[in-house]
């Protein structure tokens, strides 16, 4: 058997056939790959979770002002006491410091200064939107995307 003609089929390993072979037998790297395929599922998580809060803080807060505005509506005052009533309800000093875009917010009465013992009813409606990214990256990972919500609340109360 000839020892030249074994050694001629083997192919001569250079530099980057080199490196490879190294990274195959080691585990370097292994914890990178893992943590960038982990990584978009927390990302998600946590938007979700901000955003989340966030819509449930809007809600609420869309759900007090309409209750205001019933009220102030049950005790015969006009549409503009009533807009007033329930923009105060989120705003501290009316348009310098709210905790609501007062511009997304649409305020629909029925029945105001109505006979006594009907009911009036006040609407709201909220066009909430997403801080985070998180519509892109739902996007990203599956294909799909969230719609900006909207936030809506009814409440009536009997005229005294």
């Amino acid at each position: 058997m000839d020892v030249s003609s074994t050694d001629s089929m083997t192919p001569p390993r250079g530099p980057l056939r080199r490196l490879l072979h190294r990274f195959r037998q080691t585990e370097a790297g292994q914890s990178l790959v893992e943590f960038s395929m982990i990584l978009p599922l927390f990302l998600v998580l946590l938007f979700g979770l901000v955003d989340f809060g966030r819509a449930f803080f809007t809600w609420l807060l869309v759900t007090n002002a309409a209750r205001e505005g019933a009220r102030v509506a049950a005790v015969q005052s006009d549409a503009t006491t009533i807009d007033a009533r329930i923009y105060d309800s989120f705003c501290d000093p009316h348009p310098s410091d709210c905790s609501l875009d007062p511009t997304k917010l649409t305020i629909a009465k029925t029945n105001v200064q109505g006979s006594r013992g009907s009911a009036v009813a006040v609407d709201l409606t909220y066009d909430f939107e997403f801080v985070t990214p998180l519509g892109g990256i739902l996007r990203l990972i599956g294909g799909s995307t969230l719609a900006t919500p909207t936030i809506t609340s009814h409440s009536s109360m009997r005229l005294e």
